[in-house]
């Protein structure tokens, strides 16, 4: 194993009864990373995270942890804690008790279990807290206890398996960040679960995008959404235009029966392919102007911007602008070359 590479996933399958969870999934997670498993429900992304943490054994191939085979290993024997979308706080223990336990079961020395709770209430912005009852405290007070428990046991690798998901909309937000911050602070590699793709895009220096048990594209967040693979990816991260075109030659497509450039090269001539143009990235112009032009069906605010849906030949696009149009007005609209992402059809169990 590479030096730099913290825990290996080779070939691991899962299946309950005579249907796979998880098929030969290959993976590996780098020392002080923050990467995010993102898929919908179903996708096996909590199967994969329960499998690292050793909730749940392989049915196939093997999770490799610093250079050691640990898949019969038990949990409580990993350097591996786990943080849940419950936080499974002790409601019987104030918030030092809680935050304390792990230590104690360790049997370390007094002073030195005040010290490392000490300094984690401090990180996760507690101290003072230290004798409230956790029943007392609020769900991000409650997620910030239980993140604190986990850390303060230094282990090498902190799994979330969607922390975040009982949280208010705005609090989600604040603590997307404080929850990178942390990790940054610390230098412990997180494995983070969710279905959220902003919180993806947010917190993640890699992010693996998971459907139906198989992984559809790792990249980092900007890669995962300037370049998606394939139609599941850009669906699913984002909002996307996405068209049927054929690559004429390298640099050159058609599509809603016109040429564009585009920076694309490597197909074959007349190949069919797929187009994804996210909304932010259409230009709205006057109809004369326009590369292309069409009736706007719809203009509804969203704060930061309009959202525009507009009739050309039979499609709908959808257009991001923070220019006001008015339903029933004729646009153009144009799209620069690096705006214009092609990329190959799917195979049939490509996005399965």
């Amino acid at each position: 194993m590479e030096k730099d590479i913290l825990i290996e996933l080779k070939n691991v399958s899962k299946k309950y009864g005579d249907n796979y969870v998880i098929k030969d999934l290959n993976l590996f997670v780098r020392r002080n990373e923050f990467l995010t498993f993102l898929g919908p429900s179903g996708c096996g992304k909590t199967t994969t995270l329960n499998m690292i943490a050793g909730f749940e054994t392989p049915d196939e191939g093997n999770i490799i942890f610093e250079d050691s085979n640990i898949n019969i290993v038990p949990p409580h024997k990993r350097q591996i804690n786990t943080v849940f979308q419950k936080y499974a706080l002790f409601s019987h223990m104030n918030v030092y008790e809680n935050v304390a336990f792990g230590l104690k079961i360790k049997k370390l020395p007094k002073k030195q279990i005040q010290e490392e709770v000490s300094k984690m209430l401090s990180l996760v912005d507690l101290k003072g807290y230290e004798k409230r009852s956790t029943d007392s405290l609020s769900g991000g007070q409650q997620q910030r206890v239980a993140i604190a428990r986990a850390l303060v046991n230094r282990p090498k690798l902190l799994l979330l398996d969607e922390p975040l998901g009982a949280l208010d909309l705005k609090l989600r937000k604040e603590m997307q960040l404080e929850l990178k911050n942390i990790q940054q602070k610390l230098g412990i590699t997180f494995v983070f679960v969710t279905h959220d793709q902003e919180e993806a895009l947010t917190m993640s220096d890699t992010i693996v995008v998971l459907n139906k048990g198989k992984i559809q594209q790792i990249g980092s967040p900007e890669d995962i959404y300037n370049e998606p693979k394939n139609r599941f990816v850009a669906n699913f991260i984002g909002v996307s235009n996405i068209l049927n075109g054929v690559m004429l030659s390298d640099y050159k497509v058609n599509f809603e029966n016109k040429d564009f450039e585009c920076v694309d090269k490597g197909f074959s001539k007349n190949e069919n392919v797929d187009i994804v143009i996210r909304p932010e990235d259409i230009k709205i112009v006057a109809k004369e102007e326009g590369h292309l032009c069409g009736e706007v069906i719809s203009a509804v605010f969203r704060g930061v911007h309009y959202e525009i849906k507009v009739e050309i030949n039979d499609t709908t696009w959808i257009i991001h602008n923070t220019k006001h149009v008015k339903v029933g007005d004729t646009i153009g609209i144009n799209i620069l070359p690096d705006d214009i992402h092609i990329m190959r059809k799917a195979d049939s169990n490509e996005e399965e």
